[in-house]
């Protein structure tokens, strides 16, 4: 079988050696060359096209963000981040998946630790991810959404504060979901359902995605603090390196916000939110398993639709890893299989009451 060639292009040659040695551990993956800045790298690559970059973002001669614009301009190559866990190292890495990255994984705080296991593991499935995704240009908001942008920014602060249950959408993703997610919350309308995430992502990265977001969308958008009221015209992301949970005191719905053991090998796990909301509501929620890699969120979709809910799967053609999605249709838990494009709109029928078959 063909390994997954990668080129690691890193300042630190200490972090070059770690994550050289955590990718070849694994059999499928070889790493064909290190180098310290980019312009090593794009004579390393006049040799030898890799399958997979692994790019940090900060570095001498060339940053990686021009080195990134430079490869998806002329030959487009998968790339995984690898920053800096700050927030300033969220905020460029979200750049760099704008241009057209496919994932992003933390640095290590502190290197004499190394990588833990867990972060381990995740870039090396970071790194097999990106081998089998398809590259996605940025995106960009429609016409309609800017317009809806501009008029509503200043309008949209706690219009809809109440706690409001009588519809419910929740929302799972990995790789390929920060530009999934984007695409769908700026279409949606200010006074949509409440909306709660799961997306993979490294801790202290979720707050600046929820910022992003809700920067560019009607909904206020916003990291999930523990104990908060869902509301209507909100969508709350779970925070890296915690579960998300609703749970139901009195007559109004929570999320709770908890630590604990990796589901799925994910924390946040999608299928401790999907199985979560069986427990309180049914014919009222809808849930949406977008692009990913693994199975995470395909059982939980199909508690969901055992419970009444109804269930919709990004299909393969717009998915930048059809895995997540595939898992949940091949089980049955996919009552309809939608294009990207067009999940936005089912929110606004679903909210409307409206027939989405």
């Amino acid at each position: 079988m063909k390994k997954i060639n990668v080129l690691i292009v890193d300042d630190s040659a200490v972090i070059r050696e770690y994550i050289t040695s955590i990718l070849n551990s694994d059999p499928a993956i070889e790493v064909i060359g290190a180098a310290s800045d980019p312009l090593f790298a794009i004579e390393r690559m006049k040799n030898v096209t890799p399958d997979v970059i692994v790019l940090d973002i900060e570095m001498p001669r060339m940053d990686g963000l021009t080195f990134l614009k430079k490869i998806m301009s002329e030959n487009p190559i998968p790339v995984v981040i690898c920053s800096s866990l700050t927030a300033n190292g969220a905020s460029v890495t979200f750049e760099a998946l704008r241009l057209g990255a496919v994932s992003c994984v933390g640095k290590p705080k502190d290197i004499r630790n190394r990588f833990l296991e867990d972060a381990a593991d995740d870039l090396i499935s970071q790194v097999k991810a990106a081998a089998s995704a398809k590259l996605r240009p940025a995106h960009q908001p429609s016409v309609q959404s800017q317009v809806h942008q501009t008029k509503f920014v200043h309008e949209k602060k706690n219009n809809f504060n109440h706690v409001d249950v009588n519809n419910l959408v929740v929302i799972g993703a990995s790789t390929g979901g920060t530009q999934a997610l984007e695409a769908i919350l700026s279409e949606l309308p200010a006074d949509s359902p409440p909306i709660l995430i799961v997306q993979h992502m490294p801790e202290f990265f979720t707050a600046s995605f929820a910022k992003r977001l809700n920067g560019i969308c009607q909904i206020e958008v916003a990291e999930a603090v523990h104990l908060q009221k869902i509301s209507k015209g909100m969508a709350l992301i779970a925070p890296g390196g915690k579960h998300m949970k609703l749970q139901k005191r009195g007559a109004a719905f929570y999320v709770e916000v908890i630590d604990g053991p990796l589901v799925n090998r994910h924390k946040p796990s999608v299928d401790v939110l999907f199985r979560s909301v069986t427990e309180y509501v049914s014919n009222n929620v809808l849930g949406i398993l977008l692009t990913g890699m693994g199975a995470d969120g395909a059982l939980g979709l199909l508690r969901l639709k055992e419970a009444g809910a109804f269930t919709i799967g990004q299909n393969e053609e717009s998915s930048i890893v059809y895995g997540m999605p595939k898992e949940a249709f091949r089980i049955g838990a996919v009552m309809k299989q939608m294009h990207l494009d067009d999940i936005a709109s089912a929110i606004i029928k679903f909210n409307l009451n409206q027939k989405l078959v």
